[in-house]
């Protein structure tokens, strides 16, 4: 089975809690702190495997959990650090977060790596924390959480040449007459279901890989059909080779096909019409076929070069891929997305309204509840079973505004506030 698009959780591993210990040595009665730091939490990384060709590996696991670091132990010993979690993907990947819709990474080359699911970091044992005034702090951090995210998983095929058209127009047919590829060729519409991949040798001693791609009908751009399934393969495609049947035998016009064709690509995806194009008039053994072929020059213009063949025959074959080893050497290649508007090269402006550090609801039971990103993060990292830990996060709360915050809400001296699934009485 051909799948090119999953949905799995990413989880990055927590970070080791660090530890609250001493020296105690025969000839040291009043050793110093001696807890060690937590060990980094391991991400969650893809990298890209040139043998494998489908997600099919996503289908049964869509669940990627990797461990937490190790806890710090005494005499200043860290924890140890975890190894990332590396899972494999094919060539042709693209990562999209599920929430925001951002492209994370676009994976083509064997052995290219990114980072979706970072691990935290290991937590501070009480040697950090000492300082003249407190000497021997009873107090460490816990781990910081890993990163945890849905991502969605995109497979679009490399090929260097992708073959567009209406359904049983002579694609397959095609390709495995110019390749060692064996699609599966039938004398009924949607025959092709997945791409097929083949590689080309003109006579001239050059090659290139052409993609047989599931037939477009009205309306592909909206998902009618394969819809989408065929269009996100086109997108890495350098150049366009158009098939037309020009037999007419089952009562289509070629002028409307080729029309019709180029609309959907275009209403897909603009930057498609920037490709090349070549167009091939196919089925040239059939009756009305050098008709057809004259009308359709006639009505398409002087400004359209068109290769009339026969894939049947293999009539006019060789010189159509000798034009498109040609059409190769000279088309550029066409990024996935536009890197003028990548998210890590955006600007950002004075007028923005930054994002608040926490957030002030109140709930249906009366209870005030507080979240927040950096909130919820210092709060995991609290050890609330030491109270010299506790008074620590009251006293970064204070700090970032949240107990004045909450008195312009109306909380009073007892009120529940509830952080997560924590509850806790407002002091005043």
């Amino acid at each position: 089975m051909f799948v090119d698009k999953v949905t799995v959780y990413a989880k990055g591993g927590d970070g080791g809690n660090g530890m609250v210990a001493y020296r105690r040595e025969k000839y040291v009665p009043n050793g110093g702190p001696a807890g060690g730091d937590g060990g980094r939490g391991a991400s969650v990384i893809l990298e890209v495997e040139e043998g494998l060709r489908t997600l099919m590996d996503f289908r049964y696991n869509r669940h990627f959990k990797a461990p937490r670091g190790e806890k710090g132990m005494s005499k200043n010993m860290h924890g140890k650090n975890s190894p990332d979690l590396v899972v494999k993907v094919p060539p042709g990947t693209t990562v999209m977060d599920e929430q925001t819709g951002a492209l994370l990474a676009d994976l083509t080359e064997h052995g290219q790596r990114a980072v979706v699911a970072k691990g935290g970091r290991g937590g501070r044992g009480n040697v950090r924390f000492a300082t003249p005034v407190n000497p021997a702090p009873d107090h460490a951090e816990n781990g910081e959480p890993g990163q945890e995210r849905n991502i969605v998983l995109e497979l679009k095929v490399l090929a260097d040449v992708g073959l567009v058209g209406f359904p049983s127009v002579g694609k397959s047919t095609l390709l495995s007459i110019v390749s060692a590829a064996k699609p599966k060729i039938a004398d009924y519409h949607f025959t092709t279901i997945t791409p097929n991949l083949g590689v080309v040798d003109t006579s001239d001693n050059r090659s290139f890989v052409m993609a047989d791609l599931p037939g477009l009908i009205e309306g592909a751009h909206e998902g009618v059909g394969l819809g989408h399934q065929f269009l996100r393969h086109i997108e890495r495609t350098r150049v366009i080779v158009h098939v037309v049947d020009m037999s007419g035998l089952e009562g289509r016009d070629p002028v409307e096909d080729y029309k019709k064709i180029n609309d959907e690509l275009a209403r897909y995806n603009m930057r498609l019409t920037e490709r090349q194009q070549i167009v091939v008039a196919n089925k040239m053994d059939m009756p009305d076929a050098k008709e057809n072929l004259a009308r359709f020059r006639e009505e398409v213009g002087d400004a359209v070069n068109v290769y009339p063949i026969s894939a049947l025959t293999k009539d006019g074959v060789r010189e159509l891929l000798l034009t498109i080893a040609d059409a190769l050497e000279e088309a550029p290649e066409f990024p996935l997305y536009d890197e003028e508007t990548d998210e890590e090269a955006r600007v950002i402006y004075r007028h923005e309204t930054p994002v608040e550090p926490f957030i002030i609801t109140r709930a249906d039971d009366g209870v005030f509840e507080v979240a927040g990103a950096e909130l919820e993060r210092v709060f995991k990292m609290t050890d609330f079973a030491r109270d010299e830990s506790v008074r620590r996060f009251a006293r970064k709360m204070r700090h970032m505004g949240v107990d004045a915050a909450l008195r312009e809400r109306g909380a009073q001296d007892g009120d529940p506030i509830r952080i997560l699934n924590h509850e806790f009485e407002f002091v005043d």
